[in-house]
């Protein structure tokens, strides 16, 4: 086989796990019948007793090119772990868009985010009895300047060998044009992957997967898009689920999860992988 024809190894990562009982039903349903070959866990989610833990831990047994790592979470509606954490709202962190503007204006303590992603790497350890594959974080905290930096710090000490997931995309420029948050993601990830390299902390060579969640597209050609020039190594971020209460009352994006899962566990996506020469690998 010559080099050309050699498959296009992708990361197929499902964001949330720990979000929901469906969230979790759905994402091992895939794991299982080899459809992800990553799942990021957010330690802090309401889903994430003993038994959640050990069923994943199961499905990861049946597919071996599973990764399993940590979705950090610095936003709301969640807790932190940590007792000092600030900024808060009402005892929660703060909402997304809050947590970003301090980070721009560098009004954030990198310290106490790293004392946060610390303990959640402990959190990870403590339940699944190893540090995790990789990192990344729930709404891309993990870009944002000064959180990135607490970050790095943690990942060096509790989590050495796992690499964290960055959010640049490898389209080209009118491509990328198209879609606002993607755009940011790559604008915040450039400055991103120098401070990773300059830290020694390897990340995806590409990212994929971001889109407007309200506008409910047709996500066989969003998917299509994803992987169009995606190079060897590359990361598509998914968002596989099953609708429930708790789901209804944390996270905005349900219907559209039952969407993306629906696809997944379908023919269609194998026959994607298959046309463009691309394998979960």
């Amino acid at each position: 086989m010559s080099g050309k024809d050699l498959p296009r190894r992708i990361r197929l990562c499902a964001d949330d796990y720990g979000l929901s009982p469906g969230v979790n039903r759905a994402i091992r349903d895939l794991i299982a019948r080899g459809r992800l070959n990553a799942t990021s866990v957010m330690v802090v989610g309401p889903a994430i007793g003993r038994d959640e833990i050990e069923a994943l831990q199961d499905a990861a047994r049946t597919n071996p090119r599973c990764a399993v790592g940590l979705h950090a979470t610095l936003s709301a509606p969640f807790h932190p772990l940590t007792l000092h954490f600030r900024p808060l709202d009402g005892g929660l962190f703060p909402p997304v868009a809050k947590l970003l503007r301090k980070a721009l204006l560098r009004r954030l303590d990198a310290d106490i985010i790293r004392a946060e992603v610390s303990a959640q790497l402990a959190a990870f350890a403590e339940k699944f009895g190893r540090a995790p594959d990789f990192v990344d974080g729930h709404q891309h905290v993990q870009l944002f300047p000064q959180v990135r930096d607490g970050f790095f710090a943690a990942m060096k000490q509790a989590a050495p060998g796992a690499w964290i997931r960055q959010g640049g995309r490898a389209q080209p420029l009118a491509q990328r044009l198209r879609s606002p948050k993607a755009l940011l993601l790559d604008l915040l990830s450039a400055q991103f992957r120098r401070d990773a390299a300059h830290a020694n902390i390897g990340f995806n060579p590409a990212f994929a997967g971001a889109y407007d969640f309200s506008a409910a597209p047709d996500f066989a050609e969003l998917m299509a898009q994803f992987i169009d020039g995606l190079p060897d190594r590359g990361l598509v971020m998914c968002h596989p689920g099953f609708v429930d209460d708790t789901l209804k009352r944390l996270d905005p994006l349900t219907d559209q999860r039952e969407r993306e899962y629906a696809y997944f566990a379908g023919d269609a996506f194998p026959r994607l992988l298959d046309a463009n020469n691309v394998t979960l690998a």
